[in-house]
């Protein structure tokens, strides 16, 4: 297995000519973007079920989404469409599958920090902190065999073609971790929090550890009637 990066700014054309250039070229299974989605892919602006999902009992463990009422949130949401629109546009994207799609093609919400901390059996044990998380559980599961866990369990016949640590910058681990992310889409087999305003993706529940399991049930319960999904491929 290997991976191609590439950095863009939030600017165009630069920003559709490199997500044309990494990923243009290729049949895609699916595609994740870090930031708010929903099926309009418009600026949603109020907090969402998803991101209430990860906050109640996860912030003292893996932190927090931030609120897409937030001006941050908006803004994040606005490029995460933008990418997304490019993806649907310039891409060959799959048919959406899976059971929370927000469009007929696979494009999905990836949460990175949330992501990997629900792979890890004692987050609170790493003491990390709201500026170096995701790099903190990045390192952690690159160094204790976590991502490749994962990894394994979808491509059970594939190998690296380098180490995951040889992955320094932030962002290109967040990178990463979307590819993660649409590999469990792409397999029908994750789990996902939220409504019709979108759905965050995670781990497949196999894969996470019983407190991150037990978390997500409680604050399910809680909310409205299936703000979490088990995720499994529809038949075509």
């Amino acid at each position: 297995m290997w991976w191609s990066l590439a950095r863009f700014r939030a600017v165009e054309p630069e920003r559709e000519q490199t997500i044309v250039r990494v990923a243009g070229e290729s049949r895609l299974a699916a595609a994740a973007f870090d930031g708010p989605l929903r099926r309009s892919l418009d600026i949603i602006g109020r907090y969402r079920a998803a991101e209430r999902m990860l906050t109640r009992r996860f912030q003292p463990l893996i932190g927090k989404p931030g609120q897409s009422s937030a001006p941050v949130g908006k803004l994040l949401n606005e490029h995460a469409n933008a990418c997304a629109q490019i993806a649907l546009s310039r891409c060959d994207l799959a048919l959406a599958e899976h059971d929370i799609r927000i469009h007929e093609r696979a494009i999905v919400e990836a949460f990175p920090s949330a992501f990997l901390g629900l792979l890890i059996d004692d987050p609170a044990a790493l003491n990390a902190r709201r500026g170096d998380r995701s790099d903190t559980f990045y390192q952690h599961l690159a160094a204790c065999g976590g991502i490749e866990r994962l990894l394994s369990h979808f491509l059970p016949d594939r190998s690296l073609n380098e180490p995951l640590s040889t992955v320094t910058n932030h962002d290109d681990r967040a990178a990463l971790v979307c590819t993660l992310t649409a590999l469990c889409v792409a397999a029908g087999d994750y789990t996902a929090v939220g409504d019709e305003d979108g759905w965050i993706v995670l781990p497949p529940a196999s894969l996470q550890p019983a407190w991150a399991k037990a978390l997500l049930q409680r604050n399910a319960d809680e909310e409205r009637t299936g703000s979490l999904r088990r995720g499994f491929a529809i038949a075509a």
